[in-house]
Order: structure tokens, then C-alpha cells, then sequence
């Protein structure tokens, strides 16, 4: 008999991950960080559950930090098996998990310096050095080919459709007893002719599904990308200030260099000076250009202008001098900077300086967990805290729904469209209203068996 654990990721959204064990063996599916709430952010330092050192192979979704920034702290803490994952993600992995080190460092140097810090003095969860040793066991695989992370279990990766190199796992356990298990693991599933990125392909049968909710109780109202990211751009330029877009550095910023170019190059927007702020943003353009066709460029084509991520109005902040020099520009501009939920990186400092003049405008392109800044800025705060001060905000807040990286409740049904019942759905990455929301619909329109567990919680799998 398989067991599954839920480890994270279960009733919230962040820190996914999920735990088979059989015949003595574990696989962990994902080894991401909680964010949000500070109580959700103190489970990154407690101890894992199981000693690291038992686990025989990781298998990666993607490689967003809700679901890969905790592998440093594994190997820290004696993980030495594969961590396997796509091509594109495994290019990706060491840019995402560096930038997450470096930024744990500096803001708990910023926080002890400025004396603001909880714990004293603050430390960082993970260094370089455990990055170094994370990536060291990263064994790349190309979709659609099966490979064993460990004897009795094999896997395969498919199009998740959510970011480059984003993919659901087709996991086959094969017991001591009983006939092979097959489990699917969905990842984050991305939404249907999304920019930049290919449609998620269908799931195969399977008898366990562990399925994302995180938009599961709403549906996206209908979405034109280009016409809403015109609309929302020209009113922000018309304001006479900058647009500051909280963007996830890999993913979410192509997305908009992409709409943005295509917009300025078809003559539908002015040719204003846009930054990426952002080092591993930077470098990510290399890696999206090296997996070239992986992209779907139909925006584009539909504009009659060049495939493309490159513009000559789109410069590259690397360094911290280069993104202070950005705040001598007084007049209208973009300027794209993690990171996505404003928890932290270069944004915060943009926000601190920007977020008090009524000619900005604050872009929010993508979910905002609960206890995040990003939430906080919906949710209408009249200040907002940035490294121990309080900064009014006067801004306008704006947000594009139609680049959310996530299904919504309507496609994640399209994507389940034709999967015959498993035995059993498990409903993860999701906050409770919308997990319980996503899960009456699977009941109320395919009689499904749906559970909402939470973290930690351990189900029986095959038999």
C-alpha cells in the first residue's frame, strides 16, 4: 500500500508539497516555501517532517518558489537524491533559488540593521552555498518520456501550460502487492491561450488526482490581454507618472515584456522607456530565448509585428546601481520588479519611493495571497508597511486579471474535461473558499470524490 502526505500547500496556496511513500521508498512532488501570513512564513523553519536524508528523488512541477525555494534547505539538511524536472525548469531553478537566497540575506541584514526584526539578530532560512548543493542534484527530462525517480515508482512529465517549463506529473506506483497506482499531480495548471505560453495538454486517466484550486470558487471574467493591458497602461501614462508592475521575475515579466512590445510596436501605445528590474528577470530573457519553441507568439502574429521578447524601449536594470538610476526618471514610464506578491526584492523600493505620488500607478498582474502586500494594496490599505514605515498610499491601484497565470474555475473544468473519475480528487493550492469552491463543482457537474485535506493530513493510495 501507497500513502500520500500533504506537507504544504493544503488549505493554502504556497508551500506545495506532497509526499508518496511505498515499499520503504519516498518521492517528494515539489519542496516549496510558505508565503504569506507570518505563521504560514514560520513553517519554513521548522524541521521537515521526514529526516531529508530518506527521501530518495524530488520531482519538480516548476519553478516558482511556492514550489521549489525549500530544496536549498533540504540538501542543507541532507537531502542527496535527484531532484528531477523539465528542461526549461531545470535552466530556470538556479536563477529563481539564487535571487531567493540573496534576497533572504539582504532583508535580514536590512531588517537587523534597521532594528526591526522579530528574531534577533535575523538570519536568512538558506545561503548560496545550499542553493550550490541543490542544483548539483537537478536531473533535467524532457515531457513526455518516462524515468524512475526510484525503484517501483516512474514518472512523466506533461504541458502544464502555467510558465516556461511549467508541467503536471503522471506518477505509476507499483506496489509490493496489487496492481500499479496511477497518480496526477497537476502542478499549477495555467489557463487556455494565455500569452506567451501553449495550452495545457489534457490529463491522462489516473486513479488519484491531487489537482490546484487556486482560483476554484470565481471564474476570470472574459479577458482580451492586449486590450485590457492598452487600457489600464494608456490611463497610467495619461496620469504623468510611472506604472509599477509587482511581477514574478520568470513568467509573469515575459508575459508583459511581451504584450508591452507588441503593443508600442503595432503603434498602440507611445514608445515609453520600460525597466526590468530585476537581475534573475534579466537573465531569464536568455533562458526564454534559448527555449524558443516553447513559446506561443499569437498576439503578435495576430498584430502583424515580429515575434519577439526584445524592443529597443525595454532596458535591462542589473545592477543596484543601475535600478537606483531608474529613480531619477520624473515622467512616464514602466518599470516591471519583483517580486510578485511585493513580499520582497527590488519592488519594495520602487513602492516606498513611488507609492505616495498620486500620478503613480500600481499594476497588479497576478494572485495575491492572503497577508501578502499585493493583498494588502487590493484589499484598499491607505498605508502600506515598507521596511518599518508606514507609506501613505495615493497611488491608483489597477489590476489585469487576464494575465493570472492560474486556471480559473470554468477552465480547470475544460482541462478535467475528459479524465474519467478517479477514485479520488484532492484539492490543493487553494484557499479554503476556493478549494471548497472548486470542489462543489466537481460534485455538482461529474459526481466526483473530492477531499480538501489539510497539511499534514496522510491518505492511502492503491489496494
Amino acid at each position: 500500500m501507497a500513502r500520500l502526505t500533504f506537507l504544504g500547500a493544503a488549505g493554502v496556496v504556497s508551500g506545495s508539497r506532497h509526499l508518496l511513500e511505498a515499499d520503504g521508498r519516498r518521492v517528494l512532488v515539489d519542496c516549496g516555501l510558505f508565503q504569506g501570513e507570518s505563521d504560514l512564513r514560520e513553517r519554513n523553519w521548522s524541521r521537515f517532517p521526514v529526516p531529508p536524508d530518506t527521501i530518495d528523488a524530488v520531482v519538480l512541477t516548476h519553478g516558482h518558489i511556492d514550489h521549489s525555494g525549500w530544496l536549498p534547505r533540504l540538501a542543507r539538511d541532507g537531502f542527496r537524491g535527484p531532484i528531477w524536472t523539465a528542461p526549461a525548469t531545470a535552466d530556470l531553478l538556479g536563477l529563481l533559488l539564487y535571487d531567493s537566497a540573496k534576497c533572504q540575506a539582504e532583508d535580514a541584514q536590512y531588517a537587523n540593521r534597521k532594528g526591526y526584526a522579530k528574531h534577533r539578530p535575523a538570519l536568512p532560512l538558506y545561503e548560496e552555498r545550499d542553493v550550490d548543493r541543490a542544483l548539483r542534484l537537478v536531473r533535467p527530462v524532457s515531457r513526455e518520456e518516462w524515468f524512475a525517480p526510484t525503484p517501483g515508482v516512474r514518472c512523466r512529465f506533461h504541458e502544464a501550460g502555467h510558465m516556461l517549463g511549467s508541467s503536471f506529473v503522471e506518477m505509476e506506483v507499483q506496489a509490493a502487492q496489487g496492481p500499479p497506482v496511477r497518480i496526477v499531480f497537476s502542478g499549477d495548471v495555467g489557463r487556455y491561450d494565455a500569452p506567451l505560453y501553449k495550452d495545457p495538454v489534457p490529463p491522462p486517466p489516473c486513479d488519484y488526482l491531487v489537482c490546484e484550486s487556486t482560483y476554484g470558487d470565481r471564474d476570470h471574467p472574459p479577458s482580451r490581454p492586449l486590450d485590457e493591458l492598452e487600457a489600464v497602461t494608456r490611463e497610467a501614462l495619461d496620469r504623468g507618472g510611472m506604472m509599477l508592475v509587482a511581477s514574478f521575475a520568470i513568467g509573469r515579466c515575459q508575459q508583459l515584456v511581451y504584450l508591452l512590445r507588441t503593443l508600442m510596436a503595432a503603434g498602440r501605445l507611445p514608445e515609453v522607456p520600460v525597466w526590468v528590474d530585476s537581475p534573475m528577470a534579466v537573465d531569464a530573457m536568455q533562458v526564454f530565448h534559448r527555449h524558443n519553441a516553447e513559446h506561443d507568439f499569437s498576439e503578435a502574429q495576430m498584430q502583424g509585428v515580429a515575434e519577439s521578447l526584445a524592443s529597443p524601449f525595454v532596458h535591462m536594470a542589473r545592477s543596484a546601481n543601475e535600478s537606483k538610476a531608474i529613480n531619477n526618471h520624473d515622467g512616464p514610464g514602466i518599470i516591471i520588479a519583483s517580486s510578485g506578491m511585493m513580499n520582497g526584492g527590488r519592488i519594495l523600493h520602487h513602492l516606498a519611493r513611488r507609492l505616495s505620488d498620486p500620478r503613480t500607478t500600481v499594476l497588479v498582474a497576478g494572485f495575491q495571497a492572503k497577508g501578502t502586500r499585493g493583498r494588502t494594496l487590493l484589499d484598499g490599505a491607505e498605508f502600506l508597511r515598507i521596511h518599518g514605515r508606514d507609506v501613505p498610499v495615493r497611488a491608483a491601484v489597477r489590476r489585469v486579471d487576464a494575465l493570472s497565470g492560474h486556471a480559473d474555475r470554468h477552465e480547470l473544468g475544460r482541462w478535467l474535461a475528459a479524465l474519467p473519475a478517479p477514485r479520488r480528487t484532492f484539492l490543493v493550492h487553494g484557499e479554503p473558499p476556493a478549494a471548497q469552491g472548486l470542489a462543489e463543482f466537481l460534485r455538482a457537474t461529474r459526481g466526483w470524490d473530492v477531499h480538501l485535506p489539510g497539511i499534514g493530513d496522510t491518505v492511502d493510495v492503491g489496494g
